[in-house]
């Protein structure tokens, strides 16, 4: 049964536009949307497209994303452009060229994603040191 102010979406979970998410609902849409954009592929997708005005083509995005497979960056690329945050183009040359560009929505993620990026580089070094006197007492704990 519908519930008042509840959309159904083919193959999403009902989304509630009035009320906050329930992030410890798996089915929760804003739970299964920063899943998502939380991922490195997605943020570092999102970074390098946002780090050029205009388009980068398929091969220089995998070229400034070290360590992803070609595959990995398809997947990628191709959950972005269904979730409306990245724009394909395809050039009618032999070979095909393909060019991706952040669309509106795409831009307004890069601000949290920058903030994000900010507090990983100016706290790292202390998670470090939690992790390593962590693993330090950890055996000795039985943990």
């Amino acid at each position: 049964m519908q519930q008042e102010g509840t959309l159904h979406a083919p193959r999403h979970p009902q989304v509630t536009p009035s009320r906050s998410g329930d992030l410890f609902n798996p089915a929760c849409p804003t739970r299964l949307l920063l899943d998502r954009v939380g991922s490195k592929w997605t943020t570092m997708a999102v970074l390098s497209l946002a780090s050029v005005q205009g388009e980068l083509r398929f091969t220089e995005l995998k070229r400034q994303m070290a360590g992803i497979s070609q595959k990995m960056l398809a997947q990628t690329l191709k959950s972005l452009e269904r979730d409306g945050l990245v724009a394909r183009r395809v050039a009618t040359t032999t070979p095909p060229r393909v060019h991706y560009r952040l669309t509106d929505l795409g831009t307004s993620l890069v601000p949290p994603l920058l903030a994000l990026r900010e507090w990983a580089e100016q706290n790292m070094r202390q998670v470090q040191d939690n992790a390593n006197a962590f693993d330090a007492v950890a055996p000795r704990e039985g943990l």
